[in-house]
């Protein structure tokens, strides 16, 4: 047995905190919480933007313009030359071989493939998105881009 096994079986349970169990368990009396003061109270939440009162900093800075954070499509991007290394010539190319090559995380986000780098591998490539260039090479190198 080693140094670093007991370690790991000795922190796995952290024991509960039991407060106001007489002042010789060090949390009597005030329980842990202090004296007086918001904290002190039940029902005392200390929320990350709470500032005791004062108008909270987001809440006083103005809000101006436009953003389409919520509803922008993030996309898993792939170059020309990834899949030139890591597909064989004639290969069908589609997200879930995508993700078994280590090229992206996993399928929920569409793919969209980018031409960066040079193909000469005939490959089926199919994809939510294709830049100009990379479904240009495709087509010369003798594959098809299609998009899904």
């Amino acid at each position: 047995m080693m140094i670093h096994e007991i370690t790991e079986k000795v922190g796995r349970h952290k024991k509960r905190k039991r407060v106001g169990r007489g002042p010789g368990s060090g949390l009597g009396k005030t329980c842990g919480r202090g004296h007086k003061g918001a904290g002190s109270r039940a029902g005392y939440s200390k929320k990350a933007a709470h500032e005791g009162g004062q108008m909270a900093f987001f809440r006083r800075i103005p809000k101006r313009g436009f953003t389409n954070a919520m509803f922008r499509t993030d996309y898993a991007i792939v170059n020309i030359q990834d899949l030139a290394k890591r597909f064989e010539d004639g290969a069908e190319v589609n997200p879930d071989m995508l993700v078994k090559a280590g090229l992206i995380r996993n399928t929920k986000d569409p793919v969209k493939v980018l031409g960066q780098g040079e193909l000469s591998k005939k490959l089926t490539v199919t994809a939510a998105k294709f830049s100009e260039s990379a479904k240009a090479k495709i087509t010369a190198a003798g594959g098809t881009a299609t998009e899904a």
